[in-house]
């Protein structure tokens, strides 16, 4: 158990952080799935705009690495453009 204020923040802090970037990381999980799922050129190019926008501002905002969101960018997209 904390014994100092700061460090009964630092406990509220991180909970919140915590519980924050569980949120994004599954949201991202879910955003991938729904474009890895979809074989319609069109849906999966929408599903993508979306997933690409995320892991962007995921990315900016240090909750995941900025090279892992480039990966996973690549990924998708050349997933999608090998959909007919």
């Amino acid at each position: 158990m904390p014994q100092h204020k700061s460090a009964e923040k630092r406990v509220r802090q991180s909970a919140r952080r915590h519980t924050r970037n569980k949120a994004n990381l599954s949201k991202i999980k879910t955003l991938v799935k729904n474009v890895r799922t979809v074989k319609e050129k069109d849906k999966a190019a929408a599903a993508l705009k979306i997933a690409v926008k995320t892991l962007d501002q995921l990315a900016g905002k240090g909750v995941i690495h900025k090279n892992r969101a480039a990966n996973q960018k690549s990924k998708l997209t050349k997933l999608v453009n090998a959909l007919k």
